[in-house]
C-alpha cells in the first residue's frame, strides 16, 4: 500500500468495529512458548497499461472469447481462474485491486463485474515458493502508475520498478534465493521509504546473519533504479517464510506475519524500530499469509486455517486484546494476499492452486466483510 492511502484507509478504519470470536491462537508468552529465531534490532519484458484502459484480451483463464468464461456463483467472488496468486493490493478508491500470479509473472486488474485484466507481465523463476510476490503502488501512484515488485529470478530475489511501457528496473538486488522460503513482500511506509521483508531462503541461520539480507525487515529508501544501490538498513532480523506486511495507520509502523519450525507469529514494527516479542504467536502453525489493518485491530489470512484471523488490538499499548476471531473459516480454502477494500471489506485472494485441492473456479478473488464493519473511503 502506498503511503498516499492512509487518509482514506483511516477514513474505513474508524467506522469498522470488531466481533471476536474464540480462535485456535494465543497469546505469546515468553516464559513458556520460546520462539525462534530470536529476533535482534539494529537502529523480465513488460508492457503494462493504464488500469482503466479498455481492453479486448483474454479473459484471466487464458480462454479465447469464444469459450465460456470461468464463473462462480458467490456474490461475494470478484475474479475466478487466476494461476496461483502471489500478493494483493488494492487501489485507490478501495472499487479494484490488482492480484498478482506468483508463477505466470501477471499483474491483474480485478473488478467486481468486469473481466480480470491483464497490466503487466514480469518474467520470474516461479519453481518452488518463488516468483512473482508482493506488490506495492508507488506514494504518487495516481500520478505516475509505478510499481514496486518483489520477484524471484534464476539467482536471487529482488525488488524492482515497474513503470508503463518500460521494462522492470532493479532497485534491490542480491536477497538469498532457496528451494523454499523465498516469499517476500513490501509496503511504503513513507513516500520516501520502501519496507521490505525478505525469507530466509530455508536457511534459519542466513536469517541470523547481519551480512545477509535473507529473513530480514529492510528499510530501503534508495527507491532510483541505479548501478550501485547503497545498502538498506536492517530494522529486524530473524524472519523465517514471510507472509505479509501491512501498514498501522493507528500507531505507526507496520505489521509482520511470518512462519518458523516452532510457530507462526505476528510481530509489530514501530516507526522507530521493532518490538522485543511477537504480538500473537500460532504453536498450530495455520500458515499466517497476508494482513491489513482494520479498526481495532489486524486481520490475518491462513493458508492451512482457510479463513480470516481478526485479533483485537489495544491502540494505546500495541498488544493483543483478546484471541483472534475466524471469520469466513472453510469457505474459500487456503488464503493468501490480503488488503482493506470500500466499505470495510477485505479483498483476500485464495492460493488453493499451490494445494492439492483447487475448486473448479479457482484461484480467486473474495471480499470478505469484517464483523460488524461500515464505512467507505474519502
Amino acid at each position: 500500500m502506498a503511503i498516499n492511502r492512509a487518509a482514506y484507509r483511516t477514513a474505513v478504519l474508524s467506522t469498522l468495529a470488531l466481533t471476536v470470536l474464540p480462535g485456535c491462537a494465543r497469546f505469546d508468552d515468553s516464559a513458556s512458548t520460546p520462539f525462534t529465531p530470536v529476533p535482534t534490532f539494529s537502529a523480465g519484458e513488460v508492457e503494462p497499461r493504464q488500469p482503466d484502459a479498455p481492453t479486448t484480451t483474454p479473459d484471466a483463464t487464458g480462454a479465447p472469447p469464444d469459450v465460456v468464461p470461468c464463473v462462480d456463483p458467490d456474490p461475494a467472488v470478484v475474479a475466478t481462474c487466476l494461476d496461483v496468486t502471489g500478493g494483493l493490493t488494492v487501489l485507490p478508491g478501495g472499487q479494484s485491486a490488482l492480484v498478482t500470479e506468483r508463477r505466470t509473472g501477471r499483474i491483474v486488474q480485478v473488478t467486481p463485474g468486469l473481466p480480470a485484466q491483464e497490466i503487466a507481465r514480469v518474467d520470474v523463476d516461479g519453481s518452488g515458493d518463488g516468483g512473482l510476490l508482493g506488490v506495492a503502488l508507488s506514494p504518487t501512484y495516481t500520478e505516475d502508475n509505478l510499481l514496486y515488485a518483489y520477484v524471484t529470478t534464476a539467482s536471487d530475489n529482488r525488488v524492482v520498478r515497474i513503470a508503463p511501457g518500460d521494462t522492470p528496473k532493479d532497485v534491490l538486488t542480491g536477497i538469498p534465493r532457496g528451494a523454499s522460503g523465498n516469499a517476500g513482500a513490501l509496503t511504503f511506509t513513507t513516500p520516501s521509504e520502501l519496507t521490505v521483508v525478505t525469507g530466509d531462503a530455508g536457511n534459519p541461520a542466513a536469517a541470523a546473519d547481519p551480512g545477509s539480507l535473507a529473513g530480514k525487515v529492510l528499510r530501503v529508501t534508495a527507491l532510483t533504479p541505479s548501478p550501485s544501490q547503497p545498502p538498506p538498513q536492517v530494522v529486524l532480523s530473524g524472519i523465517g517464510t514471510v507472509g505479509d506486511v501491512c501498514l498501522d495507520p493507528v500507531g505507526g509502523g507496520v505489521w509482520v506475519t511470518d512462519r518458523t519450525v516452532l510457530e507462526d507469529r505476528l510481530q509489530r514494527v514501530s516507526a522507530v524500530g521493532a518490538t522485543g516479542t511477537p504480538v500473537w504467536t500460532w504453536p498450530d502453525r495455520p500458515g499466517v499469509a497476508g494482513c491489513t489493518a482494520v479498526d481495532g485491530g489486524v486481520a490475518v489470512s491462513l493458508t492451512g486455517g482457510r479463513a480470516l484471523a481478526v485479533l483485537p488490538i489495544d491502540p494505546r499499548t500495541g498488544a493483543a486484546q483478546a484471541a483472534p476471531g475466524l471469520i469466513a473459516q472453510d469457505t474459500y480454502g487456503m488464503l493468501g494476499g490480503a488488503d482493506l477494500g470500500a466499505g470495510g471489506q477485505v479483498w483476500v485472494a485464495t492460493v488453493n492452486k499451490s494445494g492439492d485441492l483447487p475448486g473448479p473456479t479457482d484461484d480467486r478473488v473474495v471480499r470478505i466483510p469484517a464483523p460488524q464493519g461500515g464505512g467507505g473511503f474519502d
